[in-house]
């Protein structure tokens, strides 16, 4: 039986730590690929790096699927950084050769908070490398001096902001603050997906025009929604003007995520409100950083803040497209799946210094324009299942701003290095269900209750299941935008 690890207590003017996956597989790296640890797709795994290291992870791939990794470095609250500080992630043959890889670095916000790398294996993108079925490896590196990523005011980037136990325990949960004397390890979130071929015939090139036009302003009242605090907990959105319901600490990250189909278009703005406490200037206070299904980085907006409120807007992007992956540029090859884009604001640390450790107004405006599209025509289903596609239950979930949706997280249980199988989340129709719903579904099953009885229980339980999804503690109401450097294929090296 899977056991969620406890959360710590926090003090109330602390940021909320990053959340992992549920049930994710805590795993070790290893220095080398000899004893590297295989990895299943479609799951999450949770690990550590410490200063200067240089991990490796087994993949066994196929000549057929492409395969897309990422990492997420977590480090632990207070943690002190530097803007060139981050990390690397690779995937390379049995040969040395790279594949591809990508960049993560803290950036000029100079904020220690969860940033994310990706990196692929991409069929036909290379006539004689990493085209062969076999094994692979992914790479994590840590990047910048070991002496950047020590604490501040006795803080450090403990072990307790992520775990490298035992290969093939399960851990879930939330990272923890850094404390006095705590290790100098990183959290890490591995992801690992897989996208199916696709039928012959297609376009091999990027599209070249589409609408960069700004769209209309929306208008109305914003409703109001908990920004989630990790990947897997990110609170889901669609079109619409959105106030977290209790605002954004200095030092925090809030994570959302928009359904976006096949030939639709995502625009996206985050504004951060005014306060009337403290005084002065700070820059590149506010980061907002768009991530792709399989976590991949398509772009990031920031913002300076001096106490009066500011806005910061993606670039226009392109309609979701499968022959976006063609194109040169970041913002349009990241446009290449249909699925969940995930939206993730954070708030320098610095911020507190000028205005307090209150927390701050924060109003999301998102747009979804453009009908949605047929698909590419996928020759089998994706790992996850239903990670490149939207579905009636994914748009419901955004609507109703509860629930997780198909295929929107990679699940966590399982070992390391099985096939998945009969222990996986997902139920058949490849929905991923929540370790909240299971229990529901278990308690219904346990009764011995007639027909009538167990369609009533059903409905009450989900009922309570999706309330104490959406249900978050609400602290005092809150008191109350520069652009990223760009570029490199896959391999973009943004700060955020």
């Amino acid at each position: 039986m899977t056991m969620a690890q406890p959360v710590p207590a926090l003090a109330a003017d602390e940021p909320t730590p990053y959340s992992y996956a549920e049930g994710a597989t805590t795993v070790d790296g290893s220095t080398s690929t000899t004893q590297a640890v295989r990895l299943t797709p479609g799951r999450t795994y949770r690990s550590a790096i410490g200063p200067g290291e240089k991990l490796y992870y087994r993949l066994d791939l196929d000549a057929v699927a492409n395969a897309y990794v990422s990492g997420t470095a977590v480090p632990a609250t207070g943690t002190s950084v530097a803007s060139s500080d981050g990390l690397r992630v690779s995937i390379e043959d049995v040969d040395a050769h790279r594949c591809s890889y990508g960049n993560a670095r803290f950036g000029p916000t100079r904020s220690a908070h969860p940033v994310t790398a990706w990196a692929s294996r991409e069929i036909g993108t290379d006539e004689y490398m990493c085209q062969a079925a076999g094994a692979y490896y992914l790479v994590v590196e840590r990047l910048g001096p070991s002496t950047s990523s020590g604490a501040s005011s006795g803080l450090s980037s403990g072990g307790s902001s992520g775990a490298s136990g035992a290969s093939g325990t399960s851990a879930g949960g939330s990272s923890g603050a850094g404390g006095r004397g705590a290790g100098q390890e990183w959290g890490l979130e591995l992801g690992y997906a897989w996208e199916p071929a696709v039928k012959k015939g297609g376009s091999t090139v990027a599209p070249e025009t589409w609408n960069s036009a700004s769209p209309e302003p929306l208008r109305g009242d914003p409703e109001r929604q908990l920004g989630g605090s990790g990947f897997a907990s990110a609170s889901p959105l669609t079109q619409g003007i959105w106030q977290d319901e209790t605002g954004i600490k200095a030092g925090e990250t809030r994570y959302y995520k928009v359904p976006v189909d096949w030939g639709q278009q995502l625009h996206a703005t985050a504004e951060l409100g005014s306060t009337t406490g403290g005084e002065g200037y700070v820059g590149n206070a506010l980061v907002m950083s768009l991530y792709n299904p399989a976590r991949g980085l398509v772009d990031d907006a920031l913002v300076n803040y001096g106490g009066e409120q500011r806005s910061a807007a993606l670039d226009p992007l392109p309609p979701v497209a499968y022959d976006n992956r063609y194109s040169l540029d970041d913002e349009v090859s990241g446009m290449r799946f249909a699925g969940w884009y995930y939206l993730a604001v954070h708030l320098g640390s610095a911020v507190a210094e000028r205005f307090g450790e209150k927390p701050i107004g924060l109003t999301l405006r998102i747009r979804v324009s453009g009908r949605a599209e047929s698909g590419p025509g996928y020759l089998g289903p994706a790992e996850p299942r239903g990670a490149f596609e939207v579905t009636d239950q994914d748009r419901e979930a955004a609507e109703t701003g509860a629930g997780t949706g198909t295929g929107d997280t990679l699940e966590g249980e399982g070992e390391a290095g099985s096939s998945g199988g009969e222990d996986s989340a997902g139920g058949s129709d490849g929905s991923t269900i929540s370790g909240g719903r299971r229990l529901a579904m278990t308690a219904v099953a346990a009764g011995g209750i007639g027909t009538g009885s167990l369609l009533v229980l059903t409905l009450v339980l989900w009922t309570l299941v999706a309330r104490r999804r959406a249900a978050a503690e609400r602290p005092a109401a809150p008191s109350g935008g520069g652009r990223a450097s760009r570029r490199g294929r896959h391999g973009s090296s943004r700060g955020r």
